[in-house]
């Protein structure tokens, strides 16, 4: 009995210090949260406020589950997306301490076989340069998100053949790319795996058992928020759960408000955690200072207090209303987030939300620093909700403008079947295009997109979705088709850099499989201008063709009596057939087409 009275006493101790009061900075701050989410129609969010070392405040508004009205609280789990680029630092930082890895050194001495694209990049990059975004290489996030890669290190080998905008630490530029760069030095460092090593040093010891490094873990959990979009403006709908698989380092954490809290906990307490190491103090303090310049972020007349935008380690540093900032965002397919530090006022707020692109997070954070930091409180709803009524309507006069750059009354240069066939870029993927009743689509690894024609041979993606095709869902770019010298569409150009000229993805034209019988019409002995040309199977399926003092030739069928020359580009042969029957070949070639008639 007097056991069953000590635990009782343990209980009642235990629920007194979970019922803290609120601090008196954060009273009925509920209703201008509860305004947060009706004005910007978002699902649900979270937020939690830490200071020193304890949690002041955590809470959920709105719904995990919107459609069933599940109740999102502080211990749902959100995708946390880019606020997982300091969990990846921090590794890194762990590895210098322990003399495994020097900041100032360049990555291939790491990665066996990672390169660049240029020699300047190869000689110039450092370990420091991908944690603060300064190897001159734009983001190139097309590459991930629409081509997963099969493995970390074959996602990271597209690094070679990506073009920088600048120069070497000449200007910064967010990319993601280099931060899988860095998970993967940890793992050639630590012989273990990206997620192995954030489960092990860092979830273990601060105690987050509920957080987790995948969407099929997420999928798997209880109290998993949905992700949401708000479609026109008006409707709030799910989206599909994005699996950024590979590029896991550079965001694919899932975790709560409670459970982030000892993670900032630890960042404000100069790495340390209920009196433990958990990162190297040094490297905290290098973390959060500034090495790069993100933009001038000059003072407004509005607002003169909020100034400064620099990058450290895996952080933004900026000047809040004379308060030291770091905070980084985070964004993936359906959720957003904010993990916000005031280090000189060991004060940090983390707010997750399930809507995708929000500005919940940032509104919501900026309320709280408001009255955690006793300065200025402005109406952060209302500026930023003027701010996207004036987005919106300036985006609805550009819709509505006569002026277009479309030329009307024009149509594609071929017919759409020859628009078919594979795509290819090296720093991105490939792709197949395939015609289905009378239109064109592009079937990528996880998405299939209608092309409606623009003008030209220019053509516009839309998404099709189980629904159908989601008009709404453009990807803002254009497809424009490119013909080789003997006129067959040779590829395509895509705007998927807005710092980069137009990427081409070369045309392989799609493989049509002909039978032995099929293929020995076209063998035998042809005469081009008195030189003997032979055809010729090899096996059951290759046919070859042979011209005197040069290499025999493999042919590819791409259907209609048309082969390609395997190894010659832009050279094909056109076998000439009257009546059902082989009369003759065209060799079509960059300097003109040369005819050859068939021997009896």
């Amino acid at each position: 009995m007097k056991k069953l009275i000590v635990l009782l006493l343990l209980s009642a101790v235990a629920s007194s210090a979970i019922a803290q009061k609120t601090d008196k900075r954060l009273k009925k701050i509920e209703k201008e949260l509860e305004e947060v989410l009706e004005t910007f129609k978002a699902p649900g969010f979270a937020v939690a406020v830490v200071e020193k070392d304890k949690i002041l405040y955590s809470k959920g508004f709105g719904y995990s589950d919107y459609d069933n009205k599940i109740p999102a609280d502080a211990n749902t789990l959100f995708a946390i997306g880019s606020c997982t680029k300091a969990f990846t630092t921090s590794l890194i930082g762990m590895l210098e301490k322990e003399d495994k890895l020097s900041l100032d050194k360049s990555p291939s001495e790491y990665i066996p076989g990672f390169k660049f694209s240029t020699d300047e990049m190869n000689n110039g990059i450092t370990i420091k340069d991908l944690m603060s975004h300064s190897t001159g290489l734009p983001r190139h996030d097309f590459s991930w998100y629409f081509f997963p890669g099969e493995s970390k290190k074959s996602l990271l080998l597209r690094v070679a053949y990506q073009k920088p905008f600048t120069g070497v630490r000449e200007q910064w530029y967010y990319n993601n790319f280099m931060f899988l760069a860095q998970g993967v030095i940890i793992e050639e460092l630590t012989d273990r795996s990206w997620e192995e090593n954030v489960r092990e040093k860092i979830f273990k010891p601060l105690g987050m058992t509920r957080s987790n490094l995948s969407i099929d873990e997420l999928e798997k959990s209880e109290n998993a928020a949905l992700g949401y979009r708000l479609k026109d403006s008006t409707s709030i709908e799910k989206m599909d759960y994005y699996r950024i698989a590979k590029m896991s380092p550079a965001g694919s954490i899932n975790s709560s408000v409670n459970e982030m809290s000892k993670w900032v906990i630890t960042w404000i307490n100069g790495g340390k955690y209920q009196d433990r190491e958990i990162i190297p103090g040094g490297f905290v303090t290098q973390a959060i200072s500034s090495h790069k310049v993100v933009l001038s972020a000059l003072p407004d007349k509005d607002r003169p207090d909020l100034h400064l935008s620099n990058y450290g380690y895996g952080w933004f540093i900026s000047s809040y209303k004379g308060h030291y900032r770091v905070e980084h965002g985070g964004n993936i397919d359906g959720f957003s987030a904010s993990t916000c530090l005031f280090p000189a006022d060991s004060i940090g707020i983390i707010v997750l939300a399930n809507q995708n692109a929000s500005v919940v997070p940032g509104v919501v954070c900026n309320i709280v620093s408001d009255r955690m930091l006793g300065v200025r409180k402005d109406n952060w709803t209302a500026i930023q909700k003027k701010q996207i009524d004036d987005a919106r309507k300036a985006q609805k006069e550009a819709q509505e403008s006569p002026e277009t750059v479309r030329k009307t009354g024009t149509v594609p240069s071929h017919d759409l079947k020859e628009y078919t066939g594979s795509y290819e870029n090296e720093g991105y993927g490939s792709f197949e295009l395939a015609l289905s009743n009378d239109s064109l689509y592009a079937i990528l690894p996880l998405n299939k997109y209608w092309l409606k024609h623009f003008h030209y041979n220019v053509f516009e993606p839309f998404e099709v979705s189980e629904n159908g095709i989601d008009t709404t869902a453009q990807i803002q770019l254009k497809f424009n088709f490119t013909t080789g010298n003997n006129g067959d569409i040779s590829g395509l150009n895509i705007k998927m850099e807005p710092m980069l000229d137009p990427l081409f993805f070369k045309r392989t034209p799609e493989i049509v499989d002909l039978d032995k019988e099929t293929l020995e019409l076209y063998a035998g002995e042809y005469d081009l201008a008195g030189t003997p040309i032979k055809v010729y199977l090899k096996g059951e399926d290759k046919l070859y063709v042979f011209v005197p003092g040069q290499p025999e030739y493999e042919l590819i069928s791409i259907g209609d009596d048309k082969f390609n020359i395997k190894v010659l580009d832009g050279f094909s042969v056109q076998f000439v057939k009257e009546d059902s029957e082989i009369t003759g070949l065209k060799f079509i070639q960059p300097n003109g087409v040369f005819k050859a008639k068939k021997k009896q």
